[in-house]
């Protein structure tokens, strides 16, 4: 076989594989309607869902400037400029995670569905469930903890009192085991 001729079937080979995986993947952002993106973009705001992400690259700034102080602290001040330029140009990165974080609701919801979601979060329902949610989870799960513990307190008394009062129904009366052994010694 010749050069020519392996290097057509490694294409092939190449091309066939890359539409096997193409086919595989999930739809891109292209393939989904701007209005259905701009719909989860008003659904990701009314949640708050990716503000949690905020402090990631203040965070790993911090990380980074107390490291390399650690390390040169002779250099302190231009670790610290160099850092936050650094920092603030990545900073424009952030509507890269707004864009997957919309496509990834896109793809769950229906522009119908996050329309819906959109106005019941952005209600002052909705506001007040989202600003309280935490502390109303908190006292769910207090609720929750302190029910289990009675649960378990009442579940084990119950369970024992019927396993001794079964127990003690099986056992002969005690009058009985006694009396037989009198009886049989009267009788010798």
């Amino acid at each position: 076989m010749n050069l020519a001729s392996r290097s057509r079937r490694l294409v092939a080979a190449f091309g066939a594989l890359a539409l096997v995986v193409a086919a595989g993947l999930p739809a891109a952002a292209q393939d989904i309607a701007e209005s259905h993106l701009s719909a989860a973009r008003a659904a990701l705001q009314a949640l708050k869902a990716t503000e949690e992400f905020d402090i990631i690259l203040p965070s790993a700034a911090q990380a980074l400037k107390s490291e390399l102080i650690q390390k040169n602290p002779d250099l302190q001040e231009l670790i610290i400029e160099v850092v936050d330029q650094t920092a603030f140009a990545l900073a424009a990165r952030r509507g890269d995670l707004e864009r997957e974080a919309a496509t990834i609701y896109a793809r769950t919801f229906s522009e119908t569905e996050l329309s819906e979601i959109s106005a019941f979060y952005t209600s002052s329902t909705g506001k007040k469930l989202l600003n309280e949610g935490a502390n109303v989870t908190r006292g769910v799960l207090q609720a929750a903890d302190i029910w289990q513990r009675g649960i378990a307190r009442d579940l084990a008394q119950q369970a024992g009192e019927e396993i001794a009062r079964r127990v003690a129904a099986s056992q002969p009366p005690q009058g009985e085991a006694e009396g037989g052994g009198e009886e049989g010694a009267a009788q010798e």
